[in-house]
């Protein structure tokens, strides 16, 4: 029997160009699928109505370390340089699998409860085989549409990030795929999180892009932040390592030469861009703009939770800040007016929408309201204090909204958050990650 959801009378900002913006519209939904969107559809449906909200696709997060949910805010002004040991030196190492599976949960509800519905889980905390069966479990109990990305375990910074002779296992990473991602077709997909040259010698770089390829799963890679990768030239070295292809994603980007950029958009490879992150903890500026004159569809990410807010409005007004920030300067500095590619609210929430879509490989199905797509929507209420009254709904959701005002949440047609309250058991996964808390800090005292 086929289950209808309508959601009925919002203020549609599609962010597809061929169904455009419906100030008063309804959105059908059938089975999973966005069935129709337009002025006024009428079905037997459950009616949600949707009368002084905006209904937008929901976001895509495209990098994330879901599993550091467990120490959020340790390390609130931490540099790069202080991440690597105070996080994947000091902690990382404790983590259990138990520990993952709450963060994960906690995580990717966190995720849900701000209108993240779909998520890149950039995973380098597997250091036994039990720790990816964890996140993986915590992922698909949420609901939550997510790119699970592979990575390396974390047991020592200095034979994991320093030249590193140890590739991620190839036959645990076969045993993952085949065991919960026989098909690219469902709710969760797999990819690999690989470190890269500088970060890696050249044959496990090379053995580690080899194994993607041969699983036909795409890539994604830290490059260019920060005092240290930012020299690498990472992007050179794998294009003379003859792997550059338009199944990577390349994650901040921050320090990429002309040729850099070119190299990536010429093979087709993506970006995504982690603002707050990159400009609180000196990663450099968040280059967005750069990537967008380079003919390259940006995308937003949060990263870590241990320094910054979990949120995509965090994100979208720290790089809509940042850019135009920058832009200004350099403008008043030459004595010549702003240039017309000056950054839009509008462009920002296409970027936190449609272009995660892309840069997950997964634009056949979420970042727009386009019927044929899967229905993953999110409902932001435009009546409270902080949002109303709407002048241009767009700017509404990218400049006033926050996560308070996230009052329906869908991810493949089913409710994940309703009236502002998610449908998942919150005080478990809360219960949960404070125990995971608990414990993680009892054993950085053990071992110090």
């Amino acid at each position: 029997m086929t289950h209808r959801i309508l959601l009925r009378a919002g203020h549609v900002l599609s962010m597809d160009p061929a169904v455009g913006d419906l100030p008063q519209g309804d959105v059908l939904i059938e089975d999973g699928r966005i069935a129709a969107v337009d002025r006024e559809i009428g079905a037997d449906a459950e009616v949600l109505d949707m009368s002084g909200r905006i209904v937008i696709p929901g976001f895509v997060d495209t990098h994330r370390h879901t599993w550091e949910a467990s120490i959020r805010n340790v390390a609130p002004d931490a540099t790069l340089d202080d991440y690597f040991v105070d996080i994947l030196d000091t902690f990382a190492p404790l983590y259990t699998p138990e520990d993952v599976y709450a963060a994960n949960l906690a995580g990717a509800l966190e995720c849900l409860n701000a209108g993240i519905t779909t998520l890149v889980d950039w995973s380098h905390i597997n250091n036994t085989p039990e720790h990816p069966d964890a996140a993986i479990r915590a992922l698909t109990e949420t609901g939550i549409r997510a790119q699970y990305a592979y990575g390396s375990a974390n047991t020592s910074l200095a034979d994991y990030w320093f030249e590193s002779k140890i590739a991620i296992p190839g036959d645990d990473v076969r045993r993952v795929r085949t065991a919960y991602f026989a098909s690219d077709g469902g709710l969760l997909t797999l990819a690999l999180a690989t470190r890269g040259p500088g970060f890696c010698v050249n044959d496990v770089v090379a053995s580690e892009w080899a194994l993607a390829r041969e699983l036909d799963i795409p890539i994604t890679v830290h490059v260019a932040m920060g005092r240290l990768a930012g020299r690498f030239g990472m992007v050179k070295q794998l294009h003379d390592l003859g792997l550059l292809g338009p199944d990577t994603t390349y994650v901040h980007c921050c320090y990429f030469s002309e040729e850099e950029w070119r190299l990536v958009a010429d093979s087709g490879g993506t970006v995504s861009i982690a603002p707050q992150v990159e400009t609180q903890m000196g990663h450099g500026w968040p280059p967005v703009m750069k990537a967008i004159e380079h003919g390259l569809r940006p995308s937003l990410s949060i990263d870590v939770v241990t320094t910054v807010p979990g949120d995509m409005f965090t994100q979208i007004r720290a790089a809509f800040g940042a850019e135009r920030a920058r832009v200004n300067a350099a403008s008043w500095q030459a004595d010549v007016p702003v240039p017309d590619t000056m950054l839009t609210a509008r462009q920002m929430l296409e970027i936190a929408t449609r272009n995660g879509a892309h840069v997950a490989g997964l634009e056949d199905r979420t970042g727009s309201l386009t019927p044929g797509k899967r229905a993953d929507v999110v409902a932001i209420d435009a009546t409270a204090l902080n949002v109303a009254p709407v002048h241009d709904a767009a700017a509404a959701v990218a400049l006033s909204a926050d996560v308070s005002n996230v009052e329906t949440v869908i991810v493949d047609g089913v409710v994940r958050k309703r009236d502002g309250r998610l449908t998942a058991d919150v005080a478990r996964a809360r219960r949960l990650v404070e125990e995971s808390r608990d414990r993680l800090l009892a054993a950085k005292e053990a071992r110090a």
